[in-house]
């Protein structure tokens, strides 16, 4: 069978969101599946040779047929044009993001679907991007597959509701956890493991809630017991950045809040296995990978009570309304001062992670194409 995957998502350098889920969701189609053809859609106009973002991880041919994506979102827009498998002969079309494709016989398109923030809360979004959502037209691909995927059954309901569409058409798949949050050698060392730290990972806008998160720090801080910890912000500046920046500086507590900016895989890891508590009071999300990376490193998670974190979670993790600081404050004393609480944590959060396989995510996304193949 081949396969031609949508692989645009992979060059925007960054190692969370839709890039790492459609790099891993390749790797392990192709380790698990290697009789499997794949053809890798790589459209940049200023791309001057086929350059491999996988670095030779999965063997495939790459497509890119120079065409500013600006131009190919414009044309795909407002005539439907080019459609991409009179272009490119293939027995099924992925696309793990809602980059803009246009199909002669669209049955034969898999999408998948990671969340849908941007159509109930656009305002957590800046203009520049609801209008690049625009400009996918997202509802005409989601009607016109032959197939939707959904990170989460909350994600499937949603869709299912929103769009009106049959429930057989949309299908959950859970994705994996990266192994590498998993592996139990020594990771590099931080000076951070000087003093005990909370941490939270994720882009620094309005939808994580980053702002909840530092007010239930200035609470936590209040008890003189606190004296010594720590938060630490992990992630790239985002839509309203400066707003978090003038609520720290705000804070009665700025000297101890940290913002590190973007972390390596490596820093990353390390933070999560150190940091006292990992803290995602999140108002809208499609999956939980950031808490299943905490979980898998050994960290207790205290998270939003919203949407699919309470699927993906459940009891695993001490779940709140990320509306209501004080009950976070509460939850992250409790994680603090009670061992019971911190090592039932740790442990259901590790079983918890254990449930999430790339390879069974390839089996179900192989399964999904094959009944698509016919």
């Amino acid at each position: 069978m081949k396969i031609f995957i949508d692989a645009r998502s992979l060059y925007a350098h960054i190692i969370s969101g839709v890039p790492e889920y459609t790099r891993l969701a390749i790797t392990a189609m192709a380790s698990r599946f290697p009789s499997e053809e794949f053809l890798f859609f790589a459209n940049r106009s200023k791309m001057k040779s086929k350059k491999n973002p996988l670095e030779n991880e999965v063997k495939g041919e790459w497509l890119n047929l120079g065409i500013s994506n600006k131009i190919w979102s414009a044309t795909n827009r407002l005539f439907g044009l080019p459609k991409i498998d009179k272009l490119v002969r293939a027995d099924v079309y992925w696309s793990p993001h809602i980059d803009i494709l246009s199909f002669k016989n669209p049955a034969r398109h898999v999408l998948t679907i990671h969340d849908l923030s941007f159509v109930f809360y656009p305002e957590f979004f800046t203009w520049q991007k609801n209008f690049w959502h625009w400009r996918q037209n997202y509802e005409r691909q989601i009607k016109e597959a032959g197939r939707v995927i959904a990170v989460s059954e909350f994600t499937r309901r949603t869709i299912i509701d929103r769009f009106r569409l049959d429930e057989r058409k949309v299908v959950r798949i859970y994705p994996g956890l990266d192994d590498f949050y998993r592996d139990k050698t020594e990771g590099k060392e931080t000076d951070e493991r000087k003093y005990p730290f909370l941490l939270h990972v994720g882009t620094l806008e309005p939808r994580k809630n980053a702002i909840g998160a530092i007010r239930a720090f200035n609470l936590v801080k209040q008890n003189g017991r606190f004296k010594d910890l720590k938060f630490i912000l992990v992630g790239a500046p985002g839509w309203l950045y400066q707003k978090i920046l003038a609520e720290i500086d705000r804070s009665p507590a700025k000297n101890d809040i940290v913002v590190w900016g973007k972390a390596t895989r490596e820093d990353l890891r390390s933070l999560y296995r150190q940091a006292a508590a990992f803290v995602y009071p999140s108002f809208f999300e499609g999956f939980a990978f950031p808490c299943l990376e905490a979980q898998a490193s050994g960290t207790p998670v205290i998270a939003s009570n919203r949407g699919p974190l309470e699927e993906v979670l459940g009891t695993s993790a001490l779940l709140v309304d990320p509306w209501k600081i004080g009950d976070l404050a509460l939850a992250i004393e409790s994680v603090l001062l009670d061992n019971k609480v911190k090592e039932h944590l740790i442990e259901a959060g590790r079983k918890n992670a254990d449930r999430f396989q790339w390879q069974t995510t390839a089996e179900e996304l192989m399964k999904t194409f094959r009944e698509i193949h016919g």
